[in-house]
């Protein structure tokens, strides 16, 4: 998968779907979605095994990942809700509620970046 950049889109089943953030470091990833005013498209939390909806104020969709970026399971994160780890989850995928329907993400599509 390609660095984070301005022109980084996500890809599902090789059609790109939207923009998207990639959080790579320690604190980026820590932050997440966290006090933002405004959601990206979509968030790439890597490596990362699973996330919480703390303080969050919406409801998220939440993919998540194994090594190959291959969907293992896709959940409706409620604010303050979370999911557990799970063995083989390398990284997750967030976006607002809805987007995965929209984008027809379901458990075994892949996702790249492009």
């Amino acid at each position: 998968m390609s660095q984070s950049g301005p022109s980084t889109f996500l890809l599902v089943d090789d059609r790109t779907v939207s923009s998207l953030e990639i959080a790579e470091t320690w604190i980026s990833r820590t932050r997440g979605l966290l006090f933002r005013t405004t959601l990206p498209d979509a968030l790439l939390l890597r490596p990362c095994s699973s996330v919480h909806g703390a303080w969050m104020r919406v409801p998220l969709d939440v993919a998540l990942l194994d090594a190959g970026y291959r969907v293992l399971a896709v959940h409706r994160l409620r604010p303050w809700g979370m999911t557990r780890p799970r063995h083989g989850v390398a990284a997750v995928l967030e976006a607002p509620a809805s987007s995965f329907e929209r984008w027809g993400l379901a458990v075994g599509s892949r996702v790249a970046v492009g």
